[in-house]
């Protein structure tokens, strides 16, 4: 998979530089998020899970999802709502407890 970030949607609250355990997320000069390696990025999601503003996500390799399938984690209390989107834009969502 690889992380997807939203830079102008990005408030640069660095709850995703706090929360990676690889330490592969910095705030650059314009205090927006920018990943050090896409290949060191382990999939974890915890960065994607706790961004406010939902501005990073993940989109799925073409072997997987073919080309534009994202898969993308919203909190909501104590669930995890998983949207799936093939590349036609379909949706189909799953909630899960945390």
């Amino acid at each position: 998979m690889g992380l997807w970030i939203d830079r102008v949607k990005c408030t640069g609250c660095g709850s995703c530089v706090r929360i990676c355990p690889g330490d592969l997320l910095f705030l650059d000069c314009e205090n927006k998020v920018v990943l050090r390696e896409q290949r060191d990025c382990w999939d974890c999601m915890a960065c994607v899970k706790s961004c406010p503003e939902g501005v990073l996500y993940t989109k799925l390799p073409y072997s997987i999802g073919d080309y534009g399938a994202s898969i993308r984690p919203f909190i909501e209390g104590e669930f995890i709502r998983w949207v799936c989107t093939n590349k036609n834009g379909e949706r189909e969502e799953f909630l899960l407890r945390r």
